[in-house]
């Protein structure tokens, strides 16, 4: 029952809302009628005003004005409320029928206007009245009190249930309003999430394409120098550069598996994420393309949690590829520091003196960066809460220097402000 009801009720809201002037005009019609039927009754034993006409025409009058309750509210308050009185002044009894009027424009003024609106006109509508109804003469076989306290919550009546219709209108908006804003959050939310796992996707990629090719690109250009002259070492560099496509196919496919991974049992065999137990390789590797690295460890070295991890082996992976690729250098040092909570890691090569680094990087600033591997070291950095820094040393080369912690955390605003501002690379630094 209940639901066809709210279903009927649902249907007259849009009708309304379609066609608002109809339903204005159906309720004033409706209000006429009940005010016409309220002037023709009195009190038992008692004559009726010999007033028709005049009543008619101001109750007419009255309910007319609620044609424009929507845009003048308060003017359609006043408007019934004096001509109300002047009926009740000549002598008419003051029912609920002949109040319909003014109860309907004080809903309608409660519904639309602010509190204090409705406060001021809904008072001094009901403290008018009720001093018409006190002081009539068609109510005198009546007490003072069923004289006063009738009207004044008759009309309290519309005055509560308009402003609960407020309230639950404003209610309502609230509530879509609060679904809306979360709707938009989430789509904000799901696109910021989409895009930071573009970025690490193609963070992973790029140190994985670019580290593996640099270095099958070197070998491939020693073997080539040295084909001739050194046939066996030759053949040991093509081993190694069999070895390095294969670390790199196999890396490539671990990475591309994660993106193609389910739920089923199939994705369980994939390849753990490398770390600084693979060092040793990777310093073999580079060994092969020409470039002899030494490793130093300084304190007590601790478990590092997987993704600090990755990202230690990441940075030092693509300080390597750098030096490979752009540094006029067959040497670098990587150091590892355990010290408190954090890991340090310095990656440095030996290159020209401090005067021809400068020409180098006046020369290179005139060239747009395209590279991405400074910049994928510092996102690695950050994301997990650390710090990096990259530039030329005083005495020669290049050093990069990251503080990752041991515990992965997120960088504060200020933290990220300041490695979005030290974003800026100097023009003598490698980059991929």
């Amino acid at each position: 029952m209940s639901t066809s009801y709210e279903r009927y009720t649902d249907r007259f809201e849009q009708y309304a809302d379609r066609h608002p002037r109809i339903v204005d005009v159906a309720v004033v019609l409706a209000l006429m009628g009940c005010a016409a039927l309220g002037s023709n009754l009195t009190l038992p034993g008692a004559d009726p005003p010999d007033q028709d006409r005049t009543a008619m025409v101001l109750m007419g009058v009255s309910c007319l004005a609620l044609l424009k309750y929507r845009t003048h509210p308060r003017t359609a308050v006043v408007v019934t409320a004096v001509c109300t009185v002047i009926v009740i002044a000549l002598g008419y009894l003051l029912t609920p029928l002949l109040l319909g009027p003014v109860m309907a424009a004080l809903y309608w003024l409660a519904t639309l206007s602010d509190r204090g609106t409705t406060r001021t006109f809904g008072f001094a509508s009901m403290v008018a009245l009720t001093i018409a109804s006190a002081v009539s003469d068609s109510m005198d076989s009546l007490s003072l009190v069923l004289r006063t306290v009738g009207p004044f919550f008759w009309l309290l009546l519309p005055l509560a249930a308009g402003t609960m219709t407020r309230l639950r209108r404003a209610y309502l908006a609230s509530v879509q309003a609060r679904a809306e804003h979360a709707e938009h959050t989430r789509e904000e939310e799901a696109r910021l999430r989409v895009t930071e796992e573009r970025m690490r996707i193609a963070r992973e990629l790029h140190d994985v394409v670019a580290h593996h090719l640099a270095l099958a690109n070197a070998q491939a250009g020693t073997a080539a120098h040295l084909a001739l002259t050194n046939p066996q070492q030759t053949k040991s560099i093509l081993t190694d550069l069999t070895g390095t496509t294969s670390s790199a196919l196999r890396e490539l496919k671990a990475t591309l598996g994660v993106l193609r991974r389910c739920d089923d049992d199939a994705s369980a065999s994939l390849e753990p994420s490398p770390g600084l137990a693979r060092l040793p390789e990777l310093v073999s590797a580079c060994a092969s393309a020409g470039l002899t690295v030494t490793v130093t460890t300084a304190g007590e070295p601790r478990p590092l949690s997987p993704g600090v991890d990755l990202t230690a082996f990441r940075i030092v992976q693509e300080a390597l590829t750098n030096v490979t690729k752009h540094a006029a250098a067959d040497s670098a040092h990587v150091r590892l520091a355990y010290s408190g909570s954090r890991l340090l890691i310095t990656v440095s090569n030996d290159g020209p003196d401090t005067a021809e680094a400068a020409e180098a990087a006046e020369a290179a600033e005139a060239k747009p960066r395209r590279g991405f591997g400074l910049m994928g070291m510092r996102e690695r950095a950050h994301t997990i809460g650390g710090e990096l820094r990259a530039g030329p040393r005083p005495e020669g080369g290049f050093e990069v220097t990251t503080a990752l912690p041991l515990q992965p955390s997120a960088p504060d605003a200020a933290t990220a402000a300041a490695a979005a501002a030290a974003a800026d690379v100097p023009a003598g630094g490698e980059e991929s």
